[in-house]
């Protein structure tokens, strides 16, 4: 059975990573390099790199951008932003990449998760989901699922939508959490644990990270199979190692720094 995953994320605007709440007020943090160089030092289990402005602004991730970073890394790369096509995919993963998440792609063309997974491996492809509460969305009351860096919400209902992200060949779901994205309160474990149970595939829980109850409670009651941090490690809160070392006395099997795998 695969470990537990801890997952450090850069969100990355203009080629500076950036953190924000609930997707506004970004701040800038750091350089993506050092931060990814940092973070598997301390024992991240793989980095996710997002170019949150590129879909909006309608152009590609920056590929050198993603070149420096990967070059610094020994762990797993996810890296998404502006992917459209399966050309877009093979261009980021030959320029590091060992994984590529899709999000508005996915909602124009369903297909290209399914086109990606044949031509790349399914392992390869990432479903990046940014979920909000809606009590007047089309389906009723639930969370739907946003794109253009969480500027935009569609009609698609967010479990649904993730069961339909698998079944094309997704993967993996990155699931985040817009209502929680920055403000340090835990993983809404409702949403992550109706996605999980609704897919066959992993789930990352994002949105919400403040200290290590929120990570063991996203593995556990969540049922995610990994989960995902960034605003409490760029602002020097906690460290990886540190969070590990908490899960790991809770008995959660991670990996630890010093340990192996």
């Amino acid at each position: 059975m695969l470990r537990p995953r801890v997952i450090a994320c850069l969100d990355v605007q203009d080629g500076r990573v950036v953190k924000g709440t609930k997707f506004v007020e970004l701040r800038d943090v750091g350089d993506p390099v050092e931060l990814a160089r940092r973070y598997e030092a301390e024992g991240a289990d793989e980095i996710v790199f997002l170019d949150i402005s590129a879909s909006h602004e309608g152009r590609g991730t920056f590929l050198e951008t993603v070149r420096r970073t990967a070059e610094v890394l020994f762990i797993p790369l996810t890296v998404g932003g502006g992917v459209r096509t399966e050309d877009d995919m093979n261009a980021l993963l030959r320029a590091g990449a060992d994984k590529v998440s899709v999000n508005s792609g996915a909602v124009r063309d369903p297909d290209v998760l399914t086109r990606g997974a044949r031509l790349f491996g399914s392992q390869c492809v990432v479903a990046s989901i940014d979920a909000a509460w809606s009590d007047e969305g089309p389906e009723g009351p639930g969370w739907y699922h946003h794109t253009h860096g969480g500027r935009q919400r569609t009609d698609l209902e967010a479990v649904a939508w993730a069961r339909e992200c698998a079944r094309r060949g997704a993967g993996e779901i990155l699931l985040t959490s817009m209502d929680r994205d920055g403000v340090r309160t835990g993983y809404d474990l409702e949403l992550t644990a109706a996605v999980a149970d609704a897919v066959g595939v992993p789930v990352i829980a994002s949105g919400g990270a403040g200290r290590a109850e929120h990570l063991r409670d996203g593995l556990t009651r969540g049922r995610a199979d990994a989960v995902l941090l960034a605003g409490i490690l760029h602002d020097g809160l906690t460290t990886v190692t540190e969070l590990k070392k908490a899960l790991a006395e809770w008995d959660v099997p991670v990996r630890l720094p010093d340990a192996g795998s």
